[in-house]
C-alpha cells in the first residue's frame, strides 16, 4: 500500500536504485531542497520541502519548470537560491527556517525546549544568503 518515498538520503545512486521501481503506482519525492533537479531527473515528481516555507512560489516554479520541460530554469532557480537553502540546515532543523520566517515578517514564534535561539554568527550567514538571493533587503 505504499505510494510513494520522500527520498532525503543526499545520495542520488540510492534515488537511482529507487527509481528502477517508480511508475505511476509509486512516485518519488525530493525530501532534499539542494537535490530537487537531480531528483526530478532520476523520475521524481515534486518535493517536500523546508525551502518553500520562505520561497513557496520559487519552489513551485523550480519543480514546475521542470516538468515542463524547462530544464535550464529549474536549473537556475535551484542554483539561485543553493545558499540559502544550505543555510536553512546550518543549525537544526527547525531553527534556521523559523528564524527565516520572523525575519521575513511571517511572525511564526519563537523556540520550544529542546530547540533554541539560533546563534549570532549563523544567523547573519542565513541572512545574509538571504539578501544575496533578493529575499530581503
Amino acid at each position: 500500500n505504499i505510494m510513494g518515498i520522500k527520498e532525503a538520503s543526499g545520495n542520488i545512486s540510492y534515488v537511482m536504485k529507487i527509481a528502477k521501481y517508480a511508475n505511476d503506482n509509486f512516485r518519488i519525492y525530493s525530501g532534499n531542497d539542494d537535490m530537487i533537479v537531480p531528483v526530478l531527473s532520476a523520475g521524481g515528481v515534486g518535493v517536500i520541502s523546508v525551502l518553500a516555507n520562505i520561497c513557496p512560489k520559487e519552489t513551485h516554479d523550480l519543480v514546475m519548470s521542470y516538468l515542463n520541460g524547462d530544464v535550464k530554469k529549474s536549473l537556475d532557480i535551484q542554483l539561485k537560491y543553493l545558499d540559502v537553502i544550505n543555510n536553512l540546515f546550518i543549525e537544526t532543523n527547525p531553527i534556521p527556517v523559523k528564524e527565516a520566517m520572523n525575519y521575513l515578517g511571517m511572525n511564526v514564534g519563537g523556540y520550544r525546549l529542546p530547540l533554541y535561539k539560533m546563534t549570532d554568527k549563523n544567523r547573519e550567514i542565513l541572512i545574509n544568503s538571504m539578501k544575496e538571493a533578493g529575499l530581503c533587503t
